[in-house]
């Protein structure tokens, strides 16, 4: 694997920062949501964004 540049990293990081903010939005909202429907395409989203913070996380080693 090749060494990640400081640039490189620091938008991993930002991308990290965003990920992970909107997973656990999604959650949260999948949590107070009456209607069911809703609060499933919800919890899918969350997990989808969480594989992509995996993801990210994981090319940096973490």
């Amino acid at each position: 694997m090749q060494d990640i540049t400081s640039k490189e990293l620091e938008l991993i990081s930002d991308a990290l920062t965003a990920e992970g903010l909107i997973c656990k939005k999604a959650r949260a909202y999948s949590k107070t949501l009456t209607d069911a429907d809703l609060a499933q395409c919800m919890t899918k989203i969350a997990d989808e964004h969480e594989q992509r913070f995996n993801v990210l996380l994981n090319l940096i080693g973490g």
